[in-house]
């Protein structure tokens, strides 16, 4: 498909800062990648010396391989495509000595961190839930904004600021005792370390002398900033963004990111793409339309040179039971008329507790489905723990796995004893474990906590030897059996049923294992290091987002929608309180909501149907909502409510009837 003239002005403009204001199904992706293709062929440019930077694993693999489709393997060697966490992890693993970190850190995940804090703030915070993630939340918009905790503590005056900027002081002293990182540390940590260095700064800039960014409008201030001190004076690089589909400013993104460019870059090219090669027209002039209700510094209007299209269905039930049904029933009437098959067809709604009715409905039909975003079998809590202990089997020095299991299940080792612990190892720049048979630690450690850690490591080192020189599966029979992991599942689950079900889990993964170090006829037995490998890839594999062709029904929430697009989309729950969501009406924020209502319509290629519930149970009570504002503010004449439909005559009643029978025909000869 050759380029049109607005795509082909954004590839080839590379003399100076670009951005690319990209409507919904505009191409963005193509001009990106034929971008990077002419920047290489055509302007002398090294792939070596070109980042492309996106915001999903997904998104970079797409783009990797488009890019690699173009330019041939060759040509496309060195070429940088990853996220922004994936390059400030990359930054910070080259600088890893200016920074003063020992080598092999751990990367500490949401649940890695929920435990850390929980621990380290139990004096004051005593395990509160709501605390505790407004903690979590705290911290992380202080990392994104560039603050580190010195100066948290020097800007806080209400009492809890001041408290919370404490513990995010005691949280990052632990993590760097632990060696470890998290998420929002990625990008912090580059940026300041950009920010302050000039050689390390010149280093980067010499290496990337060309940047792309993707989804540009999904920035915070830390990434915002990152980028600046990447493309430094030389203001080579294009960002891709749309004002319009920015719903991330509860994960701290500023779409006025897309403003801040034209003031800090004045010669700033402005180029919108604005022709949409996804949508029936009748879709997108609605989206247009409601869309127009925000307030906008750049105005664009998206067209399309597709069909006008069906009109959009508004349909009203009774409840979300009822809902469900409807939606069910309008699938497989849809499939069966249009001949269609079930991946073409996707639900979106605004929160993941809608699901569970539309799901028990498609069970209910025997229709396949598939819900994005799910737990993976390697994201549970029981799975990671089982991991760590074998992870920790294998590698004595991943201190990552270490630091989870060493007190689960409770074995009396605090943070305190950990903290020490930690220190040690830093102070020696060995691991964790090493340090726990380093003569000086029974003089910084006593009591309960020296004799708990010494009992493990050595039960660690036993069970370790076990499995190398005896029977490896026995072993880890044992190692289960004897932390008493089943009990402490039934302790801390929420009911006895959870319990059972994380140890079905468990099994499970013990089946594998079995599997892996037996062997078959096919695949040979492996060795325990092996079969770790081997699962923890699998964990990468999972979390990578796999894509799934199985032809089934996709249930996904509409943040999730985005970047995605199916032929039928049903948008479920167009009630007010729900899109919008009622803390967006609380708090005067409905715009968010309204570009989230923009990029679920945007999803549409052929039709579109709006569904609502007249009632709906909440907080264990029956509500009335009204329909959402957002159906109103769309243009009456292009939906068809279906309470108001016009009766059919006799012609249109044998037209449908006639093409029931022609399809029932063309399924019997088949």
């Amino acid at each position: 498909m050759k380029l049109n003239p607005k795509q082909d002005e954004a590839v080839k403009y590379i003399s100076g800062p670009c951005l690319v204001l990209a409507g919904a199904g505009s191409g963005k992706t193509r001009v990106i990648t034929n971008k990077i293709a002419y920047l290489v062929q055509k302007c002398e440019y090294k792939a070596r010396n070109i980042a492309a930077v996106t915001f999903t694993n997904k998104a970079a693999k797409e783009m990797r391989e488009r890019v690699a489709q173009t330019l041939g393997k060759q040509e496309a060697k060195g070429l940088w495509v990853s996220t922004f966490h994936t390059l400030g992890l990359e930054i910070i693993k080259k600088e890893l000595k200016t920074l003063g970190f020992k080598p092999g850190f751990s990367l500490f995940d949401d649940q890695d961190t929920n435990q850390l804090l929980a621990e380290l703030t139990e004096p004051e915070l005593k395990g509160d839930k709501d605390l505790l993630n407004l903690l979590k939340m705290q911290i992380s918009n202080w990392k994104n904004d560039l603050i580190v905790p010195k100066q948290a503590i020097a800007e806080a005056r209400e009492q809890q600021k001041v408290l919370f900027a404490q513990l995010y002081a005691r949280f990052q002293n632990q993590l760097r005792a632990y060696n470890a990182l998290d998420f929002d540390d990625l990008i912090m940590i580059p940026t300041l370390l950009l920010a302050a260095n000039p050689d390390v700064r010149d280093r980067w800039q010499d290496r990337f002398r060309y940047l792309l960014v993707d989804e540009y409008q999904d920035t915070n201030t830390s990434q915002y900033q990152l980028v600046k001190l990447l493309v430094g004076e030389r203001a080579r690089f294009t960002v891709v963004g749309d004002d319009d589909q920015s719903i991330y400013s509860w994960r701290g993104a500023k779409p006025q990111n897309l403003v801040l460019l034209s003031k800090d870059f004045p010669g700033l090219r402005l180029i919108k793409l604005e022709q949409n090669y996804r949508s029936a027209g009748r879709i997108l002039k609605s989206a247009n339309i409601l869309i127009a209700n925000n307030p906008h510094v750049f105005d664009k209007k998206l067209f399309s040179e597709l069909a006008y299209g069906e009109q959009i269905k508004v349909i009203a039930t009774k409840d979300e039971e009822h809902e469900a049904e409807r939606v069910v029933a309008e699938i497989i009437s849809h499939k069966f008329m249009k001949r269609t098959s079930f991946k073409d067809y996707a639900i979106l709604y605004r929160g993941n507790h809608q699901a569970r009715v539309f799901e028990k409905a498609l069970m209910g039909s025997h229709i396949p489905y598939k819900i994005s975003g799910g737990m993976s079998f390697f994201s549970r809590a029981e799975i990671k723990d089982i991991m760590a202990y074998l992870r920790l089997l294998v590698n004595q020095d991943d201190d990552n796995a270490f630091l989870r299991i060493v007190n689960t299940p409770r074995r009396e080792i605090g943070p305190v004893t950990l903290e020490k612990l930690g220190s040690l190892a830093n102070e020696k720049h060995i691991s964790l474990f090493a340090a726990c048979f380093e003569p000086e630690l029974s003089s910084r450690l006593t009591g309960r906590g020296y004799n708990a850690l010494m009992g493990f490591a050595r039960w660690v080192v036993e069970l370790s030897d076990r499995a190398t020189r005896g029977d490896t599966l026995e072993a880890v029979k044992d190692m289960v059996r004897e932390i008493n992991y089943e009990d402490y599942l039934y302790e801390s689950s929420p009911s006895a049923k959870a319990a059972e079900m994380r140890m079905k889990n468990v099994s499970e993964l013990y089946r594998w294992i079995t599997d892996m170090l037996v062997g078959s006829s096919e695949n040979p037995p492996l060795t325990l290091p092996e079969v770790v490998m081997k699962l923890t890839l699998r964990d990468m594999l999972e979390r990578n987002e796999e894509e799934d062709e199985s032809d089934a029904v996709q249930l996904l929430t509409l943040h999730a929608s985005k970047g995605l697009e199916y032929p039928y989309v049903f948008m479920v729950g167009m009630e007010e309180g729900l899109l919008p969501h009622q803390t967006s009406i609380d708090e005067d924020n409905v715009d968010e909501e309204r570009r989230l209502a923009y990029v679920g319509i945007t999803r549409a290629q052929q039709e579109l149907i709006l569904t609502y519930a007249k009632e709906r149970r909440m907080f264990g009570e029956t509500i009335s909502p009204e329909l959402s504002r957002f159906v109103a503010e769309m243009p009456q004449d292009d939906l068809a409510y279906e309470m108001r439909k016009q009766p059919q005559n006799q012609q249109q009643r044998m037209e449908k009837g006639q093409a029931r029978v022609a399809n029932l025909r063309a399924m019997l000869k088949k």
